[in-house]
């Protein structure tokens, strides 16, 4: 898919469709077309046929024009960025439901800040135009080509094209990673997902792949990792993509996403209602694929290092059991209570191995606690972090591109709800249950900043709309771009 920018004469463009942005007062480029068409959208809002209400959409066709179609789309009220933000989508969604070939967009009507409102249109556009694809499904085809992004100034176009390549690109890596959620389990195993990091890296100068197997992982001691995997025939991995967009004098920032690509709960098995579910699972571990995707699109000038723990968690004569102790890689030893708190078992490793990268800051990415729906629902990611001024960029960047989290408390009095008479920790705790399992990674965290989001309640979607969201990308990339913003 295509897109551009430009400031040419809004009728001059060559294009089958118009996105025209405006409330039930007509301002601007609204008012000029309304005049053009002889007060039609006057007649609409008149009628109510068109309130103007934000998101709202409404189509007008048979135009003595060069559009075939306008696509009006309600502005009263968007006065946030995450109202301005649904409006957009919406608008989107409704190009998808037309035979649009080519579309312009009008800037004014929305936002004031041309990159941001042009990388939102971007992001949207791309993310509409998803279908899943595989396993014998075929996604019915797209006609939208191209999208063009039309402002009157030519100083906002050239800000315009900058966001379009960004959005688009924070767009194609959110399509990644809700692919790699939405394929089946028994498609993507832990050893499918090595092969797609590889597959990424290939031909790529900034961006290599390794992956750790089991005997490697278990030379490093990573017992606590590995002790979830002991029950599965699905050999464990753990990828590590390292993208070089900067110096290597830079500290790279470290993702570490939580891939358990099925979660039966193991010995602790999960009740059979909605398991199927358990999939998504690897939500946080297809986020930093994800991220890789965009950074290779954008090139940012960073160092992003991304690792993924990759498991399957099963039960079996060999599984571990609640009440064994395993020795993590950080030399603590950790009571497994419960073998369906299995995320942070992984995770633990994989954030003691996050050292050796020397990082600016590390931040886990996991689909870790139902108690996390029950505080936020399904609408914010829980935020737990070491140090305040990466909380607070993460919550900025949340907030601008729309993925937002909320933070919660690592107090002393949560943490001791995970002491153990047998082990230095055991693996769950007592009450909140998001806090104390954010506890428990905290102890693996001490030597960098470190930050936690629990996308449990994000990354995915269920009912008639089933399927991954390819959250937290957008905030990811809005808080590693800021790093090189700030530079």
């Amino acid at each position: 898919m295509e897109f551009n920018a430009s400031s040419s004469q809004l009728l001059e463009i060559t294009a089958d469709s118009l996105v025209l942005s405006t409330g039930s007062k007509l301002e601007n480029t609204a008012k000029e077309i309304d005049e053009v068409l002889n007060g039609a959208i006057t007649s609409l809002i008149t009628s109510g046929d068109f309130s103007g209400k934000a998101s709202e959409t409404c189509v007008l066709r048979n135009l003595n024009m060069p559009f075939k179609r306008i696509i009006l789309l309600g502005t009263d009220g968007a006065s946030s960025p995450q109202k301005i933000i649904k409006a957009i989508e919406a608008g989107a969604s409704a190009v998808f439901k037309t035979p649009a070939v080519n579309v312009v967009w009008a800037a004014d009507g929305l936002a004031k800040d041309h990159h941001w409102q042009a990388s939102i249109i971007a992001r949207s556009t791309i993310t509409a135009a998803y279908n899943y694809s595989g396993t014998g499904k075929k996604p019915e085809p797209k006609k939208l080509k191209t999208t063009t992004y039309w402002c009157a100034s030519e100083s906002d176009s050239n800000a315009a094209k900058n966001g379009l390549n960004y959005g688009g690109a924070v767009g194609n890596g959110m399509n990644t990673a809700r692919q790699l959620g939405n394929l089946p389990a028994n498609v993507c195993t832990p050893n499918y997902l090595a092969d797609q990091a590889k597959q990424l890296a290939e031909g790529q100068d900034n961006l290599t792949t390794s992956v750790l197997s089991e005997a490697q992982m278990q030379e490093l001691k990573m017992g606590s990792l590995l002790s979830v995997s002991a029950g599965s025939v699905e050999p464990a991995n753990l990828i590590v993509m390292n993208y070089k967009g900067a110096d290597s004098s830079i500290k790279p920032v470290v993702l570490v996403g939580k891939a358990v690509t099925f979660d039966t709960g193991g010995i602790s098995l999960k009740p059979g209602r909605g398991m199927d579910e358990m999939k998504f699972d690897m939500c946080g571990g297809a986020s930093v694929f994800g991220v890789m995707n965009a950074l290779l699109e954008t090139k940012l000038p960073v160092n992003v290092i991304g690792i993924v723990p990759a498991v399957e968690n099963m039960p079996a004569g060999n599984a571990t059991k609640p009440g064994d102790v395993v020795t993590s890689m950080s030399g603590q030893t950790i009571e497994v209570l419960n073998t369906d708190a299995e995320g942070r078992l992984i995770l633990c490793d994989a954030l003691t191995y996050a050292e050796r990268f020397k990082p600016d800051t590390v931040i886990d990415i996991a689909t870790l606690t139902g108690a996390v729906i029950g505080a936020l629902g399904k609408f914010t990611s829980g935020l737990l972090s070491n140090d305040d001024e990466l909380a607070d960029q993460l919550l900025l960047g949340g907030t601008k591109s729309g993925d937002r989290a909320w933070r919660l408390p690592l107090w002393e009095e949560y943490d001791k709800q995970i002491k153990s008479n047998f082990a230095d920790m055991a693996n769950i705790g007592g009450e909140a249950g998001t806090i104390t399992a954010a506890c428990f990674l905290a102890r693996f965290t001490k030597s960098y900043k470190w930050a936690h989001l629990d996308i449990a309640g994000t990354a995915w979607l269920s009912g008639a709309q089933k399927g991954a969201t390819g959250r937290p990308v957008p905030m990811l990339m809005e808080y590693i771009r800021s790093k090189t913003v700030n530079k």
